[in-house]
């Protein structure tokens, strides 16, 4: 027995070896450097769940939140890298009843005008009822202090609404969100507004796109454009979308371009990229890659896109969507290169600043 023992370890080290031997070959593995160096590697996703995920950031730290469907919760970090060390705190628990009592999806922390406020899509059970939502902190620190419940945030229209966003340019302060033209769930737009404050929005809804393009229809309905997030660079405006359907893995990122100095209000100032910046990756275990936000590295030299995915196909809209972050760059002609999404099992180096 002892020597049947040792020749099934023998051959177990042989194996192993072999298999290392190859997949470093196939560059299916990537070692660590000693030292420093390997300090400063790490591993998506930052979250092993996630959905649609949003970042805020400060001069110290970055506030997170994303969909778990019942709640606000808040992560503090000063790590991008690493959070699942980080602070994390349910800030909010929506009522037992009421027409936002559940389903709260897609929750975003804004600090606007000197307070804290959270933009969330919630309905009363049923999903027709959807719309956006408010709370408001007043502190200087988000995870402390009462969050107060401001009600409905009364978009133009009163439509089924989602995935709203805040942003200010030129002093103006406007609003994006996803939603239906009429009652019936057939197609998702994205609509704009203006706010005369982070509470009130003002005129009437525009329209602005709606999913026409094979992408993002992929062949289902209701067809989807959803989650635009806002993203400035020089003299250009960019509206980052997911479109194609979240249950679908062809669920991919979107974008508008505008000039600064355009009538952000005018469907005509904003040309749509014909095909999607930023798409599935199967051979990295990048499905349905989408609902995007963007940070800057702590010592503010690297731009960042978030974004959750699935790691397998036909995961659809759960919570195997994992969150995952990655640098993008930029081209001659100021408009973002996002590249593909960056496979699970290759490292990356941390966001400069953080080791």
């Amino acid at each position: 027995m002892p020597v049947i023992h040792l020749a099934g370890f023998l051959w177990f080290i042989l194996v192993a070896c072999s298999t290392n031997d190859t997949a470093q070959s196939e560059g299916l593995l990537d070692p660590e450097p000693p030292g420093e160096e390997a300090d400063s590697l790490f591993l998506n996703p930052i979250l092993d769940h996630g959905p649609d995920p949003w970042v805020f950031q400060t001069e110290e730290y970055y506030f997170l939140t994303f969909t778990t469907g019942n709640n606000i919760t808040l992560y503090r970090t000063q790590q991008m890298s690493d959070l699942g060390r980080a602070l994390k705190r349910v800030t909010w628990t929506p009522p037992s009843t009421g027409p936002n009592s559940q389903n709260l999806w897609a929750p975003e922390i804004h600090r606007v005008q000197g307070k804290w406020y959270v933009y969330y899509a919630a309905d009363d059970g049923n999903n027709a009822n959807h719309r956006m939502f408010v709370l408001e902190n007043e502190n200087e620190d988000p995870t402390v202090g009462p969050w107060t419940d401001k009600g409905e945030l009364k978009l133009p229209g009163d439509r089924w609404a989602i995935d709203g966003t805040i942003f200010e340019h030129k002093g103006q302060l406007y609003y994006l969100w996803s939603g239906w033209e009429g009652a019936a769930n057939i197609r998702q737009d994205i609509y704009i507004c203006k706010m005369s404050d982070p509470l009130t929005p003002t005129g009437e809804r525009v329209l602005l796109i709606k999913p026409v393009l094979p992408w993002e229809t992929n062949g289902v309905t209701p067809t989807v454009t959803e989650g635009p997030q806002v993203l400035k660079n020089g003299n250009k405006l960019f509206i980052v979308y997911s479109a194609g359907g979240c249950w679908t893995d062809g669920y991919a990122l979107g974008m508008l371009s505008a000039q600064e100095d355009a009538d952000l209000m005018d469907p005509g100032s904003w040309k749509k990229s014909p095909q999607p910046v930023f798409a599935q990756n199967p051979a990295g275990n990048a499905y349905g890659p989408g609902h995007n936000g963007f940070f800057r590295s702590a010592d503010g030299s690297e731009d960042w896109i978030i974004y959750h995915a699935n790691a397998f196909a036909g995961q659809g809209c759960g919570n195997d969507r994992s969150i995952r972050i990655q640098p993008f760059f930029w081209k001659e002609d100021g408009t973002p290169d996002f590249g593909q999404p960056h496979p699970l099992f290759k490292k990356l180096t941390k966001p400069s600043g953080e080791y």
